[in-house]
């Protein structure tokens, strides 16, 4: 059997920067047809100069695949309309980290009042920027999420005219309040489709399970996969894909993120085609997207079929989720 996707885009993901940059991107402008690209490099991304040099690090890593990396700035709460004006054709989005919440967030922001992220978020209103959210408090881990959602719903209610994206959402809390607000939308990861908290640490701690936000509990999983399943029209896919090398995984203070970038397609095929759902998976992982963002990516074609692939132990220091396991799909040809 054979699915075929048409120009997959995977709507939040990590390049990181350097030799990292280089041994990653590849992987992902190979499979999907453009990218969500995170800012939260040291330092970030906060200038019209910074977007520019990044994008140019990334072509130059990915060579000659038909692939278009879409830029994000870094949030400050006092960027203002002029300077966005500026810059909004080189970004699709803003992406705000609330301060320390995970990998080099450090600089994000520490007041969440209305009033002081209005600035920003009033300009980006006015020059239709979507806001893209790491949406936790720094309460206890596994209430995080829930606790964010008053703040989703106060910037929802100020700013109606602002798109606004719960990244990476884990919890049912967040999908109930996707049709609460007009402006709200999702990106849900691989991962948080595949896994609970109890396949991180329920038996022997798995490193590169670990990640932000930490996976949840059953019926969290069970929401999540319900929206994605049947293709909400405000969900769509966002990997998450956040390489570490092998070192700073298997160690103590381990780094937070998981790395699927190059097997992303295949387990979504797996899990869509188990739940019977392969209809919607295009949906997922590209409709969605290209309407909420209005986009049009280069055209590509992946063709998968059922004949199976062994997921590597390594991409060079990184080690993938489903390490050395066999997946049942995987990607026949790209076009």
């Amino acid at each position: 059997m054979e699915i075929r996707l048409y120009s997959p885009l995977d709507m939040h993901l990590h390049l990181r920067d350097g030799e990292m940059l280089k041994t990653v991107a590849p992987l992902s402008a190979k499979s999907f047809s453009g990218v969500l690209i995170m800012p939260n490099l040291v330092p970030p991304v906060t200038s019209k100069e910074d977007v520019i040099s990044y994008k140019k690090r990334i072509l130059s890593a990915i060579g000659d695949e038909k692939f278009t990396p879409y830029m994000t700035l870094f949030f400050k709460s006092d960027y203002s309309y002029e300077f966005l004006n500026d810059i909004k054709d080189e970004i699709l989005a803003i992406k705000l980290y609330p301060a320390g919440i995970t990998t080099n967030s450090q600089d994000g922001v520490t007041n969440f009042s209305i009033d002081s992220l209005a600035p920003t978020l009033e300009a980006m209103s006015e020059l239709n920027i979507p806001l893209c959210v790491h949406g936790e408090t720094n309460g206890f881990v596994m209430d995080r999420e829930a606790e964010f959602i008053p703040i989703y719903e106060s910037i929802a209610k100020r700013f109606p005219k602002l798109k606004i994206i719960m990244e990476h959402i884990t919890t049912k809390e967040a999908v109930q309040a996707l049709d609460r607000y007009e402006n709200l939308y999702a990106t849900i990861t691989l991962h948080h489709l595949y896994i609970t908290l109890d396949d991180v640490a329920g038996d022997l701690l798995k490193p590169h399970l670990f990640c932000k936000p930490i996976a949840k509990r059953p019926e969290d999983r069970m929401a999540l996969r319900q929206v994605a399943f049947n293709a909400h029209p405000k969900v769509m896919f966002g990997s998450d894909s956040a390489p570490h090398p092998k070192d700073k995984k298997e160690a103590p203070g381990c780094a937070a993120g998981v790395f699927t970038a190059p097997i992303a397609l295949q387990a979504l095929a797996e899990l869509f085609y188990e739940a019977g759902v392969i209809e919607n998976l295009e949906k997922f992982v590209s409709f969605n997207a290209k309407n909420i963002y209005n986009i049009d990516p280069p055209l590509k074609e992946v063709i998968l079929e059922d004949s199976g692939f062994d997921v590597p132990l390594k991409y060079s220091n990184v080690v993938p989720m489903f390490a050395g396991e066999r997946l049942s799909w995987r990607i026949k040809d790209v076009i």
